[in-house]
């Protein structure tokens, strides 16, 4: 019965991956998947029912986070938007971001430096309040944004996680392996697959995908992009994937705003990204010095999300004629914004997490005390005895491996088994051990961190910039792939 059910989830990845790829819709593939694979394991046809629906329950909780954050930077957004504060923040920003190709640089450096102390998810809320509207508004479509913050953050960032090294510790748990020499080798590969993907993206999308076309209309002074997000471009007014993306609800249905005196305005211009920098250099400052101890233990995606909530507030009291109802509604148009952006996410994110072992209990409504199945790594372990002792393929292998481990999500709940391979097929191939677990953990980062599938954190990425998620994937699939590769062999050969 066990293997018959294991069987019956490989088809529902490879069927979803399909799918994905014929950009249909895998919703009901992915309840279906979940309830044939719950019946198959346990024989009961009530747990298929319920199947789905912990699968639900599940997915809300483990992305939780990540709609939480999305919708506080929807609600902000909106308020920032109301007061026409957004095209004050902006004006210092063109005077660097002249043209799309240089928006798309300014954007990626910001995001990956950010991503690297922060991490990708509390990155993106700051990035979308004042970084991602101005590259957008000077040239860069919302394609070009969103690739610029996924390879950046949810990729190279990641995958090495070289400042905070949480990922390093991870994998070199598995083994008894040296965290520090895999973080050394997970920022070089992390790098040499960054350099391959940004190529790639360019040479893919270039096209009047990533920078608007010569014969658009270009907005490169200060007043113009000010003007332009005042505005609220429309698909008429713009080419397409330059128009403006709108967080946290239209501008018809925000609460009513007082007039407010542009003293005011410069001065919450100014407040606001000064309180996110000022939140930036307290967790640097946490990771490096003792002058704050208690931070580290805190999460930065909930102090970000945190101050993201007291500009809604500051901005209500300072605009709003009604300050308390109008927190409120502009919280209801983030939670709103949220579930569009993650409402056909969470079926598919509950059947792939159905297959960890952390979870799959829960979705199959297993009692306590019983041994709960591992769909997707005992597939992977499953390879192990089938990998040539040759150095090239067990790299490969690793990279393999990895990717799938990354189809949870995250990337990093299998980590320790990446560890543990790179540990018994190093010796055997002549490969060290480290260098195996590098491009494991890069390759299970940069899929599930996430750049290759819908149900990861680039579900908050392809929400704030307005790109479908789907599309978002099949635009970087070539490029991170490649990349992915290329870093392979070079490891193979030179580390």
């Amino acid at each position: 019965m066990t293997e018959h059910a294991h069987w019956v989830y490989v088809a529902g990845v490879v069927l979803l991956l399909v799918l994905m790829a014929a950009r249909r819709s895998v919703v009901v593939p992915a309840v279906l998947a979940t309830a044939l694979t719950a019946w198959a394991f346990t024989g009961s046809p009530f747990a298929a029912v319920a199947a789905p629906f912990n699968a639900l329950t599940v997915a809300t909780t483990e992305l939780l986070n990540i709609f939480l954050v999305l919708a506080v930077v929807g609600a902000m957004t909106g308020a920032l938007r109301g007061m026409h504060v957004d095209t004050l923040m902006l004006e210092p920003l063109t005077r660097v971001m002249r043209n799309g190709h240089l928006a798309f640089a300014v954007l990626f450096v910001a995001s990956y430096v950010m991503s690297l102390v922060l991490w990708p998810t509390p990155t993106l809320a700051i990035l979308a309040a004042v970084l991602v509207p101005a590259a957008i508004a000077a040239g860069l479509t919302r394609l070009g944004a969103a690739i610029a913050v996924a390879l950046s953050g949810q990729g190279m960032a990641l995958a090495s996680d070289y400042v905070m090294g949480v990922a390093p510790d991870i994998t070199a748990s598995g083994a008894d392996l040296d965290a520090g020499v895999i973080a050394d080798r997970a920022l070089l590969l992390s790098w040499v697959v960054g350099a391959v993907a940004v190529a790639l993206a360019y040479l893919v999308t270039e096209r009047g995908r990533l920078v608007a076309p010569a014969t658009t209309r270009r907005l490169s002074e200060p007043a113009e992009i000010a003007g332009a997000v005042s505005a609220g471009l429309t698909r008429r007014e713009t080419h397409p994937e330059t128009a403006l993306p709108q967080l946290g609800g239209s501008a018809e249905d925000a609460p009513e705003v007082r007039e407010t005196s542009p003293r005011r305005r410069r001065a919450v211009a100014v407040l606001v990204p000064l309180a996110f920098a000022a939140m930036v250099l307290v967790l640097v400052l946490s990771r490096f010095t003792d002058l704050f101890p208690t931070v580290p233990d805190l999460s930065g995606a909930a102090l970000v999300a945190g101050v993201g909530l007291g500009v809604l507030v500051l901005v209500c009291a300072v605009s709003a004629r009604s300050p308390l109802e109008a927190v409120s509604e502009h919280l209801v148009d983030g939670l709103v914004f949220a579930f569009r952006a993650m409402g056909a996410i969470l079926p598919v994110a509950g059947f792939v997490l159905m297959g960890v072992g952390d979870f799959s209990g829960r979705v199959m409504s297993l009692p306590d005390g019983v041994e709960t199945p591992a769909f997707l790594f005992d597939v992977i372990r499953s390879m192990q005895e089938h990998v040539p002792s040759v150095g090239v393929a067990t790299c490969l292998a690793l990279m393999v491996a990895g990717m799938l481990i990354g189809l949870d999500g995250s990337g990093w709940a299998g980590l320790p088994l990446i560890g543990s391979l790179s540990a018994a097929l190093g010796p055997e191939s002549g490969m060290d051990p480290e260098t195996l677990a590098a491009i494991g953990q890069n390759a299970a980062s940069w899929t599930g961190g996430g750049t290759l599938v819908v149900w990861s954190s680039l579900v908050a990425v392809a929400g704030v910039t307005g790109v479908p998620v789907a599309e978002l994937v099949r635009r970087l699939f070539v490029p991170v792939v490649s990349g992915l590769v290329c870093a392979t062999l070079l490891a193979a050969v030179v580390l």
